[in-house]
């Protein structure tokens, strides 16, 4: 399999049909999604454009758990999105995004610094109908030293940031929460969605939901795991005795 170029959006949509099969996520049968049925064809048809490049593997061809545990938490519970500017941040297939879309917030931004997921996120929004009402970005919105990059300054009061499985390693794990601290601090209401990654921050951290997402065996150790969507809390009203609370 021949990889596309890095800069040809056509080529990059023929390239996901061509590995893909139309598919819902088990906990979010609401939404049709490009998914990869089998794991590693599709990493091996990736591995050149990944070293000429640089790019992520394929995190866009699989709906992970926080992207489902979120998606499902803004259906069930509309009203945290209604009507909201949302960003869908590390989109990946932009799964959270859409079903945010689908949930009546006024605006969704799907951000990707992969140009594969952003073809696939634009491709799942025409799949389900959703193309007015989601943008896509491949711009990255972190600075180097995690402090928040311009791009996040519109977001502020009353903005809903979905991060979903952003922690599974270091160096994301810190820049991304420095981000979404900052937009907390901010005004923004700020859903984490993790199925236990080793980064995860240890404080400011209530618990939304608990969801037990039904998972591949080629992508984790499991075939179920237990994600919680998290709020992150604001400085104002986080207190160090406070952290990971459960639901009341």
């Amino acid at each position: 399999m021949i990889a596309p170029p890095p800069h040809d959006a056509a080529a990059h949509a023929a390239f996901i049909r061509g590995q893909t099969a139309v598919a819902t996520a088990p906990l979010v049968p609401e939404l049709r999604l490009h998914l990869a049925t089998e794991v590693t064809p599709l990493w091996q048809a990736t591995e050149a454009l990944m070293r000429d490049t640089g790019l992520e593997p394929p995190f866009w061809a699989f709906a992970w758990p926080g992207s489902q545990a979120l998606a499902r938490l803004v259906l069930d519970r509309p009203d945290l999105v209604r009507g909201r500017r949302v960003l869908d941040f590390a989109a990946g297939c932009g799964l959270a995004g859409l079903a945010a879309a689908r949930a009546g917030a006024a605006s969704v931004l799907c951000a990707d610094v992969d140009p594969l997921a952003v073809a696939a996120i634009r491709l799942n929004a025409a799949l389900n109908g959703l193309s007015p009402r989601v943008a896509v970005t491949v711009a990255d919105l972190l600075a180097a030293d995690g402090v928040p990059a311009e791009p996040h300054a519109h977001l502020g009061d009353g903005a809903v940031i979905l991060a979903g499985d952003v922690c599974y390693e270091r160096a994301m794990a810190d820049r991304v929460t420095c981000l979404l601290v900052a937009q907390a601090d901010a005004g923004a209401h700020v859903l984490l969605a993790d199925p236990g990654r080793a980064y995860l921050p240890d404080s400011r951290l209530k618990v939304e939901v608990r969801l037990r997402v039904p998972t591949s065996l080629e992508l984790e150790d499991r075939d179920v795991r237990e994600t919680t969507v998290y709020r992150l809390r604001a400085g104002s009203d986080a207190t160090s005795s406070q952290t990971k609370e459960t639901p009341s």
